[in-house]
């Protein structure tokens, strides 16, 4: 199978996100995409706002219904600093016939050097960089030095095209605390789930 890994905080999980995979299941002709919550996110050392049952419940309902999309607690269930060449090591140990694509935005490209063994994440998926229309070339040249030039040109071949959505975890959160609607950032499920559990409100 080609299984597409989307890891994140998702906190919450918004449209952006779920549009962002779409695309990538679809021009990337994936058979599944693997939505992945992070236990403790290396970039982000002051945690998550809500727990992990809070993430994975929102998550659960911003699927419900796409047969492609599907939940894993492999990073939450792991426990610890969630790094993704871990991640990916685990999943292909399960499922060694499986196909492993990675979903980034630009903006996570050009941290990419500064990840946990970055040559050893290329080679284990092909990375899916999403090229938003406005925001010019993707450079994928910080990849170009972990991989020989057939797989490099692969990478390049394999770059997404995807709307510019304007939605973040952390402007959702904002909203939330300020009283604002949240109403079309997030699917409307996980937006009654942050009303009835009072998430974010600083309470």
């Amino acid at each position: 199978m080609r299984i597409g890994v989307f890891g994140g905080s998702f906190d919450p999980i918004h449209l952006g996100h779920l549009i962002l995979a779409e695309n990538c299941r679809e021009q990337a002709n994936l058979d599944q995409v693997l939505f992945i919550p992070c236990a403790v996110s290396p970039h982000k050392k002051d945690g998550a706002h809500s727990t992990s049952r809070q993430r994975i419940e929102m998550i659960e309902l911003a699927l419900s219904g796409h047969e492609s999309f599907v939940l894993s607690k492999l990073e939450i269930d792991r426990g610890e600093i969630s790094y993704t060449v871990d991640t990916l090591s685990e999943l292909l140990a399960a499922h060694p016939d499986d196909e492993l694509f990675l979903l980034m935005g630009d903006d996570s490209l050009e941290s990419f050097p500064n990840w946990r063994e970055p040559k050893k994440i290329v080679e284990l998926a092909t990375p899916l960089v999403v090229n938003r229309p406005g925001s010019g070339n993707v450079d994928l040249s910080v990849l170009e030095s972990y991989v020989d030039q057939e797989r490099y040109k692969l990478f390049q071949s394999m770059i997404i095209s995807s709307p510019r959505i304007e939605i973040s975890s952390s402007q959702i959160r904002k909203r939330v605390r300020d009283n604002q609607s949240i109403r079309f950032l997030v699917p409307r499920s996980v937006e009654k789930y942050v009303e009835t559990q009072k998430l974010f409100t600083g309470n």
